[in-house]
């Protein structure tokens, strides 16, 4: 072959970084009449060479063909063609290419042209450079990178906003936070409080999972050290089902976010909105905050404003939608499985009552269990607690769903429906306690995960009850599954430990507890927060980071990330037992 396709890819990238500087200087910047016309003219431009270099892809790389793909690429050269043909031989008084021109669909295929050529850059990953703990936080640190870059854009914003502040925002987002230190609904344009719902896809997801997928689906083949990699940072021991679990992380994510958009959008008062648009955007920005346990909002205060505060079917709706994401994917595609097998089963004719495969596994019920007990104690203890302070202002079931609403929000959703300040203090001691262990493992949720609090009771269990062993539903659980369980209580409580002594040390006028709650909230990426945020001093603010950004991806996975992996020998010590009590 003559020409090398890879030089082509290479060309098609450095034209999507093109296209993304068009996009950077378009949207986050204000400019002239004259200037943005010239702008539009290179989207144009930008198509016709996306048009051409995806011709001679084909031509050149024959291996690139197939079928699914090229009748995307084909619906997709067609579009921009059509696009081209309006633009540079059409009539620019015509309806037609006036109505194209007010939807600017040129700039929405521009992007899908950036991407497109971001994924066919080959990147070739060596585990020798970088393990999977290292790729993992340099997805994390670059997208908050380039969050802060988008959320520093004069349009971002209607004041503009500080380096520092832009930063603890762009965390607070990838990381799923909620934390604020500038109010998303009054400060943000719906430019930036778009970069801040594509901030909370992305970080609720992971970078590495949407590059991965949809590098698979375009080029239709993904190297075995890649999917090394994806399986160590998912956890996943088979490696030949890396890709699959990426597909069902993908489908589940739409389809749990496109269910709850409708109906929080059915279930919100048109009069409470200026516009359609804004009803809309309300709608997806909320659905998918709420599934990747965000707690941002679009409301000055959350859902504790006016008829919010009051919209109970709304709070359930936002409820349902996060515990589910706090459930995690694996646990919520094994839960499809168990109702798929029950109810193949049920109209089996041919079925055999004698056998009962383990269909619902260990890890499975193991969070089921200890979520159903956090939420079903949190909400007992919530209305009971509360019924004569922050419930007064509810009443009858509506008592009840608030309780509940605020029994299951500390765990990493960030929500709230009640002011938090006004708790009592044993209230905000059982948050504490709920945003400490979070949601369940491979979720989008933090904290020290509903699993690792049941390992560690199960295994106190065990030992007063003299066993050697920890076995439960005929099951037992490994060695070093419980060895990690007890690193990340200790990690969490060393970390938390370090954020409180350091923010107090700064903060000296701030009550401890309100600090705590803070550190706690930060850690476990919950987003709740007894108001003093936005109050913080420079060091402090630079402390919740730290505790955010650590609190998404693990301390556990930062210490893999800087300590290089122990070579296994094949010989063992004598053992000898430490006296601890």
């Amino acid at each position: 072959m003559l020409f090398n396709p890879k030089y082509l890819y290479r060309f098609s990238f450095w034209t999507s970084l093109f296209i993304l500087i068009l996009l950077l200087l378009d949207f986050g910047f204000k400019q002239t009449a004259e200037v943005e016309t010239q702008i539009e003219n290179y989207y144009y431009y930008a198509l016709l060479v996306g048009v051409v270099t995806t011709a001679l892809s084909y031509i050149l790389d024959r291996k690139r063909i197939r079928q699914n793909i090229a009748l995307i690429d084909l619906l997709g050269v067609s579009f921009a063609l059509f696009l081209l043909g309006i633009h540079f031989f059409g009539d620019s008084s015509a309806e037609l290419t006036l109505e194209l021109a007010r939807l600017h669909l040129e700039k929405y295929s521009a992007g899908l042209l950036f991407f497109k050529g971001l994924l066919d850059l080959k990147v070739e990953y060596k585990r020798t450079d970088l393990n999977p703990a290292q790729l993992f936080l340099i997805s994390f640190v670059a997208i908050i990178l380039f969050g802060t870059l988008l959320l520093s854009l004069p349009s971002a914003t209607h004041n503009g906003i500080s380096l520092l502040d832009a930063l603890f925002t762009a965390t607070s987002a990838v990381c799923v936070t909620g934390l604020i230190v500038v109010n998303t609904a009054t400060d943000f344009t719906v430019f930036g409080q778009g970069i801040i719902l594509l901030l909370i896809q992305i970080g609720g997801l992971g970078i590495l999972t949407f590059v991965s997928y949809f590098s698979y689906f375009f080029k239709g083949q993904i190297s075995y050290e890649k999917q090394i990699a994806m399986s160590a940072i998912n956890s996943n021991a088979t490696i030949g089902k890396e890709l699959t679990l990426l597909k069902h992380i993908i489908i589940i994510t739409l389809l749990i976010e496109a269910l709850s958009g409708v109906l929080i959008f059915y279930n919100v008062d048109r009069a409470s909105f200026s516009s359609l648009g804004d009803q809309v955007f309300f709608a997806i920005f909320h659905a998918v905050s709420a599934f990747c346990n965000a707690g941002f909002s679009t409301l000055e205060h959350s859902l504790q404003q006016g008829a919010f505060e009051f919209n109970y079917g709304l709070q359930i709706i936002i409820a349902l939608t996060f515990i589910l994401g706090g459930l995690g994917f694996p646990i919520v595609e094994n839960i499809t499985s168990y109702f798929k097998y029950k109810t193949q089963r049920a109209f089996s004719f041919t079925k055999n009552m004698n056998h009962r495969p383990w269909v619902l596994t260990l890890n499975s019920r193991i969070a089921l269990i200890t979520s159903a007990v956090l939420t079903a104690g949190g909400f007992i203890a919530f209305y009971l607690l509360e019924f004569n302070n922050t419930l007064v202002r509810h009443s009858g079931s509506g008592k009840l769903i608030t309780a509940f609403f605020g029994a299951v929000t500390p765990r990493t959703a960030g929500f709230n429906t009640v002011d938090t300040a006004s708790l009592l203090f044993p209230t905000t001691l059982l948050l504490f306690f709920l945003m400490w262990v979070g949601a369940s493992p491979k979720s989008t949720g933090g904290g020290i995960k509903t699993t690792t609090l049941a390992i560690a009771v199960l295994n106190i269990l065990s030992l007063v009850k003299g066993s050697s062993r920890i076995e439960i539903f005929k099951r037992e659980i490994v060695e070093v599954t419980i060895k990690r369980a007890f690193a990340m209580i200790s990690l969490s409580i060393i970390v938390i430990s370090i954020g409180i002594v350091l923010i107090s040390s700064q903060e000296p006028e701030i009550e401890m507890l309100n600090i705590a709650f803070e550190c706690i909230s930060a850690y476990s990426t919950v987003g709740l927060s007894m108001g003093i945020t936005e109050g913080l001093s420079s060091v402090s603010k630079l402390v919740l980071i730290f505790l955010m950004f650590i609190g998404r991806v693990s301390a556990l996975t930062v210490l893999f990330a800087i300590f290089r992996k122990k070579v296994v020998r094949n010989y063992r010590y004598p053992k000898e037992e430490i006296t601890i009590h």
